[in-house]
């Protein structure tokens, strides 16, 4: 048996905080990151017409898409970031993404400059 699986990735900067940390805490303070998204799409079945996983490029406009909500903006305003931690941000990527990808398996949200990652797998 094979299993493919297929990754796009897309890039947004962002702010946040972390109200719940003690007065004096770096995480309190409203400070931004560049962060990277990475969607994955996986399957055992190629489609018969085109013999891929699914659309490369629709993927990747559904993804940016769900970034671009996110950029430049304070990820506190935004429901389910309330406490924007990377594992939040995974499972709010993977909540918009699910329904019209069923196949998707993985999500991971990094910091790149800082060397911080989450994975998400579904």
């Amino acid at each position: 048996m094979s299993v493919f699986e297929i990754t796009k990735a897309a890039t947004f900067d962002a702010a946040h905080h972390f109200p719940s940390e003690p007065e004096g805490s770096p995480y309190r303070r409203i400070h931004g990151h560049s962060f990277q998204v990475e969607a994955t799409v996986r399957s055992e079945v190629l489609d018969a017409a085109h013999g891929w996983v699914a659309d490369l490029g629709a993927l990747d406009r559904a993804l940016k898409a769900a970034a671009e909500a996110l950029d430049h903006g304070m990820l506190n305003e935004h429901a389910g970031l309330e406490l924007p931690s990377l594992e939040h941000l995974c499972l709010w990527f993977a909540d918009r993404l699910k329904p019209e990808w069923p196949g998707l398996s993985r999500i991971t949200v990094s910091r790149p400059t800082i060397h911080e990652r989450c994975v998400l797998t579904l």
